[in-house]
């Protein structure tokens, strides 16, 4: 029943021109992505990224290209190879201030669920396997009914902490203080109350209701999270993320164009200084990228963002000056900033890879709906060869020629 659901819902997606919504359905309908998502893998992720590098791409098309598609394709390789994959819209966070991007990622990663991950690492340090403790207790209710748990056994456990947050340069003094404290509330010492919990969490998360005046209480000598010091935040969450396992984290950010007000379905509207804010405040990411490690991000957005000469980047001129591709080739750059789907496909995509598109489309589909049918050789050169016309991309063109001719048998 599970799976007969996610085929209608997929199939409702699909004919709005929109990602199937469900990972294993992407999968199998993938075809053409692997051109540059295998080079993304080996490049970025397998090795740049991994080695303490942080990159930003740009990722364009008409409707219907298949930017959403890939996003979510690169969100499950990314997990797949050790990261934290973040996804984010648009149409649902502001971009203009920096901040609110930070607060989405927090939310997210699940700082709780890494920080579990990160206390493991103090039991191991301590002589014990975490996979043997209990569930129920915790490590330091275990100590204490071992009668373990004597002076110098929690000094350590305040050194193994004060070593693994408080001591790497790269997490903010505050952000890794609220981090050593929540990580000790975890272990059972040092104890942490319920109320001092719920404090830290909402400094952290950039909370008004958390007030300066309780958290020195606590020890830290914090500052509101602002747009200014939030790019700050990010890097020491994703050190956090580091220190738990993972490899690092790849932000993508869908549905950019909404900055120029062409979704009729979004429900913000950005004036010029917000949208010159938000220009402002990506310029400042991309100046800033090095003072980030292990970090991807993926901004994805409507061709138009690119072609509206007065609303959209190069309106810009400080951004778009860094982002542009200096040399147009003949070729596809697989390492341009920017990364054009629709060039991507007048390379990649040929008759064959247009039914072999359509194909693995009508396996899914027929499972249950019967509504589709695999195109035809003649249908896909037509395909192919209007392909650089008109609004809606190649992609979008071969799934609804898939499910009209289903239709139409």
């Amino acid at each position: 029943m599970a799976l007969e659901n996610d085929i209608k819902s997929a199939l409702v997606r699909l004919k709005k021109g929109q990602s199937p919504g469900n990972r294993e359905i992407l999968q199998e309908m993938s075809v053409g992505s692997d051109f540059i998502m295998d080079f993304w893998k080996d490049k970025y992720l397998a090795n740049y990224l991994a080695l303490g590098g942080s990159k930003i791409k740009f990722l364009t098309g008409r409707t219907g290209s298949g930017k959403t598609h890939f996003l979510e394709i690169l969100s499950m390789e990314a997990e797949d190879m050790g990261y934290i994959s973040v996804s984010l819209s648009a149409r649902e966070i502001w971009i203009h201030d920096f901040k609110d991007i930070y607060i989405a990622a927090l939310r997210q990663v699940n700082l709780l669920e890494r920080l579990q991950r990160c206390s493991h690492e103090v039991i191991r340090q301590l002589g014990y396997e975490p996979n043997t403790m209990p569930d129920d207790i915790s490590f330091a209710d275990y100590l204490s009914s071992q009668g373990k748990l004597d002076p110098l056994t929690k000094r350590e456990i305040r050194e193994q902490l004060e070593k693994l947050f408080l001591a790497n340069p790269l997490i903010d003094n505050n952000f890794a203080l609220a981090c050593a404290l929540l990580t000790g509330g975890i272990l059972g010492h040092p104890t942490l109350e319920e109320a001092s919990r719920k404090l830290l969490l909402q400094w952290l998360e950039g909370s008004r209701e958390a007030k300066l005046s309780s958290l020195r209480r606590l020890g830290l000598s914090p500052s509101k999270i602002t747009k200014y010091n939030a790019r700050h935040m990010l890097r020491s969450l994703v050190e956090v993320c580091c220190l738990a396992g993972y490899k690092g984290l790849v932000i993508s950010i869908d549905n950019m164009e909404v900055l120029v007000g062409v979704d009729n379905a979004e429900t913000m509207r950005y004036t010029r200084l917000k949208r010159e804010d938000a220009y402002e405040s990506i310029r400042e990411l991309i100046d800033e990228i090095d003072t980030l490690k292990h970090t991807m991000f993926v901004f994805s957005f409507d061709r138009l963002l690119i072609d509206d000469d007065t609303k959209g980047l190069k309106s810009y001129q400080a951004l778009w000056m860094r982002i542009q591709n200096e040399i147009e080739g003949t070729r596809f750059n697989r390492f341009a900033d920017i990364v054009d789907l629709d060039r991507l496909i007048d390379e990649v995509y040929t008759p064959e890879s247009i039914m072999k598109m359509s194909t693995r489309l009508t396996q899914v589909i027929n499972r249950l709906d019967e509504g589709a049918t695999p195109i035809s050789l003649s249908t896909a050169e037509e395909l192919h060869a209007k392909s650089r016309f008109g609004k809606v991309s190649l992609p979008r063109r071969v799934i609804l020629t898939t499910l009209q001719e289903g239709a139409e048998r």
